[in-house]
């Protein structure tokens, strides 16, 4: 994993009527404050890479389905500056992930079926304070981890 990066595994409470899936309190460990909150889909073997905020602390779930996420640093200070990281989430590795700024990323959907991201931010979406790459500029092996 990348310095700074935390994955928590996350419950699931099971019934007879349907699941809870638990996602974030505020006093876990990853939370900041609250921003927003907002969902992404993206179609089996679809990418939709890479983007990098400068500002804002990601908390990653996949409620829904099954995603690829891969990451680099960034952060010249850092000691795992320009190394990788590639982590499936799923109700099956039921986790949060949280990235903090200057982290590159992007995800893969691998379900045939719907492929749902949640992310808890630390404040509301801008413009100004997200970078973009086109998929081939950060060199990537997409297969599965």
């Amino acid at each position: 994993m990348l310095e700074g990066m935390q994955v928590k595994k996350l419950k699931i409470f099971e019934s007879e009527s349907g699941s809870v899936l638990h996602a974030l309190k505020n006093t876990d460990k990853g939370y900041k404050e609250f921003g927003e909150v907002y969902f992404s889909t993206v179609l089996k073997d679809s990418i939709k890479a890479w983007k990098l905020h400068q500002k804002m602390t990601l908390n990653i779930i996949v409620p829904v389905g099954s995603m690829l996420f891969a990451f680099k640093d960034a952060r010249n200070e850092s000691s795992t500056y320009n190394q990788t990281f590639k982590i499936i989430l799923s109700q099956k590795n039921y986790c949060r992930i949280t990235v903090p700024p200057f982290i590159w990323f992007g995800f893969k959907g691998l379900s045939k079926e719907l492929n749902l991201l949640c992310d808890i931010t630390d404040f509301c979406f801008d413009p100004k304070e997200i970078l973009r790459k086109e998929i081939n500029e950060i060199d990537m092996d997409w297969s599965k981890e």
